[in-house]
């Protein structure tokens, strides 16, 4: 079969992006949502010849040293979230990925060499290579530089979150997912709400292997727009399988799991943007 390289590279660019932005109080909330990451490159020379102009492809090869990449990747996928100041939090799928390169978990992959175990020598070769193959993340985000981060004690308002509000923004989606080789789930999704008096960002990094373990790592970025601040909290949690009397129809559900598993880590921080003179 032959390919119209600039044809086809064309088509590609033509699918369709979903955009959107919301204004509340000052700040800025937008997403852009697209088409799954292609698996093959219909322009290698000139993305080894221009590196500047590489496709989407090439440009993950390139920027993560990875074996190969989640079955699903999302690349164009990117929420955005601006202060008054234009100082920003950005979510994207890219920095999720770099971060399972450099996984800096205290709980490193527990249980693999059970999961191993029940591989092909065959599989084993081809699959399982000195890298971390659930794709765990603990990306929370990244900051322009114009943010100040300290780690605080201040949580959450839980209380004023469950408080019933009219929501003015609402969105999820899914920047990279794997089936672990039909045997389990890695994922990372995000949402955001956004209310007359707050927003609240829910980053979650989602892994089951089916019969040995489960994961959850989780960022939330909260803001109650009477403060001055945003709060961020990532926590991990994670557990054997076999530590968890479930039914395992619970087990395809994150959040009917998170209440069960235990809390290995947590880190909240205070994240301050440089203020409006008026």
């Amino acid at each position: 079969m032959s390919f119209d390289n600039g044809k086809d590279e064309l088509e590609v660019n033509r699918l369709p992006t979903d955009v959107e932005e919301f204004q509340w109080n000052g700040w800025t909330f937008k997403y852009t949502k697209s088409h799954i990451l292609h698996s093959l490159c219909n322009s290698s020379e000139k993305c080894k010849r221009q590196a500047a102009e590489q496709c989407l492809l090439c440009l993950y090869t390139t920027c993560l040293d990875l074996p190969h990449l989640p079955e699903m990747v999302f690349p164009r996928n990117i929420l955005t979230v601006i202060h008054p100041s234009g100082g920003r939090i950005e979510f994207n799928t890219l920095e999720a990925l770099k971060k399972v390169c450099s996984n800096n978990l205290p709980i490193q992959v527990a249980c693999s060499e059970s999961w191993r175990e029940s591989r092909s020598a065959e599989h084993l070769e081809q699959k399982i290579k000195p890298f971390d193959w659930t794709f765990s993340t603990d990306y929370s985000g990244t900051l322009s530089k114009e943010a100040h981060i300290e780690e605080t004690h201040e949580k959450i308002d839980m209380k004023m979150l469950k408080q019933k509000e009219k929501i003015l923004f609402y969105h999820e989606m899914t920047l990279y997912e794997d089936e672990l080789h039909d045997n389990g789930i890695s994922s990372l999704t995000i949402k955001i709400r956004v209310m007359p008096s707050s927003f609240f960002v829910l980053l979650r990094f989602f892994l089951r292997v089916d019969g040995v373990m489960v994961r959850l790592n989780d960022t939330r970025v909260f803001h109650d727009f009477s403060k001055d601040f945003v709060i961020r909290e990532f926590t991990n949690k994670e557990c054997e399988v076999k530590d968890l009397k479930l039914p395992l129809t619970l087990f395809g559900d994150p959040n009917m799991l998170a209440t069960y598993i235990p809390l290995k880590k947590s880190i909240n921080e205070k994240i301050t943007f440089p203020k409006i003179l008026l």
